[in-house]
């Protein structure tokens, strides 16, 4: 029977390191989106009997290409359908943990799936200075596969999770470390979506305790029920609650029609507004809470530089003005609903997020089809694009959530943005693809509509990090090739 063996070192405590295995999210952490997705989190932790599923994609760049064309897909599908498992194209992976020696080691079996047997053993020992961790994984491959071709094609998909695997548990035991302090209650809504599952999975690892805002019936004490529409949360459950971070909204990256348009404006003022309402209600208690809350670049507007002259503008600060087309009146509308928690002593936080970048959504998910077949390119020029790793941005909400220094508009953004035609470059040179078909404009208007096609994909935004950083954050990944290599799985230079 093959064995994949990894050895790793840490520079942290054991005892800081296989504490971060036992919590909440540490398996949302170790799945990187090019090798599938979770469909059920452990059970019981790491205890023998435990459960879990994930969903597995094919190896390599088919993998890839399979995944990001279906998570394309299942971003203009109606919800209904984008559920179907024809829009999934994995093999469900069932998790059995079976063997633990506390503070030492922890075993899991592959219970059902792709291949004929799989057990991996985690074992972890002091050594320089810091822990030594140890993967041992013994696998059998199916025998209508099994050759030496396709043990060699196993070797490499293995080494390149757990490439990705050390790269996020060193960064998140670091940021732990950084941020050190009595665990809190925070509670976050939108915990379901790209952004929201990473920082409930990283806020979990750190100790803290995760509450998530719901629209149905709880059916979990970690859940609070809100109705945004019909102006209804559980204020004793937020009362639980020592921060609250807002993430929900309607998707933007659709065609800008009137109705679109009001319901992403709806979802965010309204839903923005109750909080902050219930959060001031709370005040009296004397509990100091604090509220985070999304927002976008695209408060300062498509095209901010314009009429600046030039083609490197000066990042922009949080204290430049809004703009005056449509996303940036959501924005302005959407931090001004805030003001209520604000002006009751709740320390609020407005993050304006830039174009996050995960193979598991977004643009860049959007985009890799394209690439990986060879047809890849800028989508306009000279644009800047303000961007930010998935990684990153999880840790800047959690960043802002852990630091009472931080307080008011916040650009999450990664300190080096670039231009449309770099970003082609670079996207291209990490997959090893052609990138010189630019795309007409035509394309994205088709698609958006004039409007959404202006205000976002066409949008130009060179915006600062200056703030989030001079609060002490420290980022994974600065440079946007590093970025792209760790999200897909590509060895870093």
């Amino acid at each position: 029977m093959p064995t994949f063996r990894r050895e790793t070192f840490l520079p942290f405590p054991r005892a800081d390191v296989f504490g971060w295995f036992t919590r909440p999210g540490a398996l949302v952490r170790l799945t990187p989106s090019f090798f599938g997705t979770i469909l059920a989190e452990p059970s019981d932790g790491i205890n023998p009997g435990s459960t879990a599923a994930m969903g597995v994609g094919a190896p390599g760049g088919l993998g890839m290409w399979l995944g990001s064309a279906a998570g394309s897909v299942r971003g203009v599908l109606p919800q209904a359908l984008a559920g179907s498992t024809w829009a999934r194209p994995e093999v469900r992976w069932d998790a059995l943990h079976t063997e633990l020696v506390p503070g030492e080691s922890f075993t899991d079996v592959m219970a059902k799936g792709p291949l004929a047997s799989s057990s991996h053993r985690h074992s972890f020992r002091d050594g320089g200075g810091g822990t030594v961790m140890l993967d041992e994984m013994h696998y059998e491959l199916p025998a209508p596969v099994r050759n030496k071709w396709t043990h060699g094609q196993m070797e490499a998909e293995l080494a390149r999770m757990f490439a990705f695997r050390e790269r996020q548990l060193r960064a998140d035991l670091a940021f732990h470390a950084a941020h050190a302090g009595p665990p809190l209650t925070i509670a976050v809504t939108g915990a379901h979506g790209l952004v929201g599952r990473q920082l409930g999975a990283l806020l979990g690892g750190g100790g803290h305790t995760v509450l998530r805002l719901v629209r149905s019936a709880p059916r979990a004490a970690d859940e609070i029920f809100w109705d945004p529409d019909a102006g209804v949360v559980d204020t004793s459950g937020l009362a639980r609650a020592d921060v609250v971070v807002n993430l929900a909204g309607h998707p933007i990256g659709g065609r800008f029609t009137p109705a679109v348009k009001e319901a992403i404006r709806r979802s965010r003022v309204r839903g923005t507004g109750l909080l902050a309402r219930s959060l001031a209600s709370l005040a009296p208690d004397g509990v100091q809470r604090t509220l985070v809350c999304g927002s976008a670049v695209g408060y300062y507007g498509a095209d901010p530089h314009a009429g600046l002259g030039g083609g490197n503008p000066s990042p922009l600060l949080e204290s430049a003005p809004s703009g005056d087309d449509f996303l940036a009146s959501v924005c302005r509308d959407w931090e001004a609903a805030c003001e209520p928690a604000a002006a009751a002593g709740v320390r609020v936080v407005n993050v304006r997020t830039g174009i996050v970048l995960s193979a598991g959504g977004g643009v860049l998910q959007r985009l890799l089809p394209l690439y990986l077949a060879g047809v890849g390119g800028p989508l306009g020029d000279r644009q800047w694009q303000s961007w930010v790793g998935i990684d990153d941005i999880a840790g800047i909400f959690a960043h802002a959530a852990l630091t009472d220094s931080v307080e008011g508009p916040v650009n999450g953004v990664a300190p080096h943005p670039v231009t449309a035609g770099g970003f082609a470059r670079i996207l291209g040179r990490v997959l090893q693809r052609p990138a010189a078909l630019k795309v007409p404009e035509i394309g994205p208007k088709l698609l958006l509509g004039r409007q959404g096609a202006a205000e976002l994909a066409l949008a130009s935004q060179r915006v600062s990090a200056a703030k989030i950083q001079g609060s002490g954050y420290e980022f994974r990944n600065a440079e946007l090739e590093p970025a792209l290599r760790h999200i897909l799985g590509k060895p870093q230079p």
